[in-house]
């Protein structure tokens, strides 16, 4: 890896279900590997960032929201690196930039801001075409990484879970880790996606772009295929209610474990359902990755969390 990864813990979990159904319930804590810019992503960044140093390029071009994981990581990685990074962002300018937009302005990066019809031409030819003559010498990153490439990097989280984990569970938003976890993946373990968006109904197709490889949506069977968990998605992404921020809340009183709105906290009431509801067998170990992105929990209101 580019960066260090020492700080990566894994703590376990326990309450009376879990303990009655003898299932043992661990969290990748990949939040822990820098205090903003954490989780997955620099996972999805390392073929790319690995890439542009050994072609000697000037940098990266991103896209992402006001409120990116995605963007911090790229600046923060780039910084780090000593190449240059350009985020495109979604939106006209607003009168007051996010945190994670002045985040990334710490680090270095050079912000572009689009119109939302702009923004959503971005994967067309045109405009790709028009980025490459702009940016000569930058690596185009897709958001979130969408890529064969960044898939290739979330496959390395498996390295960081223990070989005899039965379910590896992760959120689900451009599906780049879920298709990482699955090739990656031992034949004896099964990959469990919690969709953090609306009527995500393309999966199968995203998991065979980003890993050239057919891995079929499987229920109730184990091998080198996934399960989803729909429902979970609290009003769609970046949605929240009051009973996900008081779970969140609650997790972190009973079990020290904080997570943001976005990801982390959705796909950890989805795992805790289902293991109410029998979803698991019992015996099962399961392993919950903690993607980061907690600075997002600052676009929330003052005292909505107690961490």
């Amino acid at each position: 890896m580019l960066f260090n990864t020492s700080n990566i813990s894994i703590d376990t979990i326990a309450n009376d279900c879990l303990i009655k159904k003898n299932i043992h319930l661990s969290i990748i804590r990949l939040d822990k590997i820098h205090p903003i810019v954490s989780g997955n992503k620099l996972f999805k960044l390392h073929y790319f960032l690995q890439q542009a140093i050994k072609n000697k390029l000037q940098g990266l071009v991103t896209f992402g929201g006001p409120y990116s994981n995605h963007l911090v990581a790229t600046a923060f990685a780039c910084k780090t690196l000593g190449i240059k990074s350009i985020g495109f962002v979604r939106g006209e300018k607003p009168a007051y930039l996010s945190p994670t937009l002045l985040a990334c302005l710490a680090y270095g990066m050079q912000l572009n801001f689009i119109s939302r019809g702009e923004y959503d031409t971005k994967e067309e030819a045109l405009f790709l075409d028009n980025l490459s003559d702009k940016w000569q010498g930058f690596l185009q990153v897709p958001e979130g990484g969408y890529h064969p490439k960044g898939a290739a990097g979330a496959a390395l989280i498996n390295n960081f879970i223990e070989k005899d984990t039965t379910h590896i569970c992760t959120a689900l938003g451009t599906a780049t880790t879920l298709a990482g976890l699955i090739a990656g993946a031992s034949p004896t373990q099964q990959i469990v996606g919690v969709p953090v968006l609306k009527d995500m109904v393309d999966i199968e197709k995203r998991v065979f772009y980003l890993t050239e490889s057919s891995y079929p949506r499987l229920n109730g069977l184990v091998g080198q295929a996934y399960q989803l968990l729909d429902g979970y998605h609290f009003g769609g992404y970046a949605k929240k209610t009051p009973a996900l921020l008081q779970f969140m809340n609650t997790l972190y009183q009973q079990h020290n474990l904080p997570t943001d709105f976005v990801y982390t906290a959705k796909m950890m009431f989805a795992i805790l359902d289902n293991v109410e509801k029998g979803f698991f067998a019992e015996g099962s170990k399961i392993a919950c990755l903690h993607t980061g992105g907690l600075q997002g929990n600052k676009s929330l209101p003052a005292g909505t969390l107690i961490f």
